[in-house]
Order: structure tokens, then C-alpha cells, then sequence
């Protein structure tokens, strides 16, 4: 793990400075009439050799209430549509569109719930770990 957030520092590194440098080309021209703004920021310190980024999209059907889970990959979540009310180690926090979330691999999420009754919410769930792994692990029944 510690190789892959290296060698993910050293790619988003590499983007941030080809995009500031793209930026310090175009300074005296609009490239968009709104600039980028950053919406998330973690440290990493890792390799990408054996790891990877998948990117998924998450529907919350009105009122759904999602049943406990682990994600063993890094995630980081984007609400698209909707607000969303996510359990994560016990600590209940509320997301609205817009907003940006991280979650540590293998924690427990407890749960996600859609706070609307009638429209469904939309998040993007980006995933980065080892390949191959499965983005969501249901969490067994405690008997």
C-alpha cells in the first residue's frame, strides 16, 4: 500500500505541475470562464504498481438505507444529486451535493442512507487499492 500512495503522490504531483504549467501558458487567456477549484485533498504516500483506481456510480433508490459494508480500497466519494446521511466507524455524517468524503480502507460502514423520500441520490465513488479487489465487502450478520 505504502508503494501505491507513493507512486500516486508522484503521478498527481506530475498532473498538478503539467496543469500549472498549462495554466501559466494560458495566464493572459481565459481558459474557462470559471476556474478550477479543488474539491478533495489527501496525502498519500504509496506505489501504483499492483494498485488501481476504479471509479463507480452509486444510486440510492428514495428512502434506501444501505446494508453494512466494508470497502477494502481507499475511497472517496462525490455526491452527484440528493443529500445522504453515511455511518462510517459509528460516526454519522450528513453529505449534500457537492460535497467530498473520505473513507480509510477496511473500515466499517455502517450504513448509507438516502435522506429524500422521493427522488433518488447520486454519488461518484472513486476506489483506489490493490487490483483485482472488490470494492464492497457486505458486512456478515452478528448471530
Amino acid at each position: 500500500m505504502k508503494k501505491f500512495v507513493f507512486s500516486l503522490t508522484v503521478l498527481l504531483t506530475a498532473f498538478a505541475f503539467s496543469t500549472k504549467a498549462q495554466h501559466q501558458e494560458h495566464a493572459d487567456k481565459e481558459v474557462t470562464a470559471y476556474p478550477p477549484v479543488v474539491l478533495f485533498t489527501k496525502q498519500l504516500s504509496a506505489s501504483l504498481k499492483k494498485d488501481e483506481v476504479r471509479v463507480v456510480l452509486v444510486r440510492f433508490a428514495p428512502g434506501e438505507v444501505s446494508n453494512a459494508h466494508r470497502h477494502p480500497m481507499a475511497t472517496i466519494g462525490y455526491v452527484l444529486e440528493g443529500s445522504i446521511e453515511s455511518t462510517f466507524e459509528g460516526v454519522k455524517h450528513i453529505y449534500k451535493q457537492g460535497e467530498v468524503f473520505w473513507e480509510e480502507p477496511g473500515g466499517l460502514h455502517n450504513q448509507t442512507r438516502n435522506l429524500s423520500k422521493t427522488k433518488e441520490a447520486k454519488l461518484v465513488a472513486f476506489f483506489v487499492g490493490a487490483a483485482g479487489s472488490p470494492v464492497l465487502i457486505p458486512e456478515k450478520a452478528k448471530k
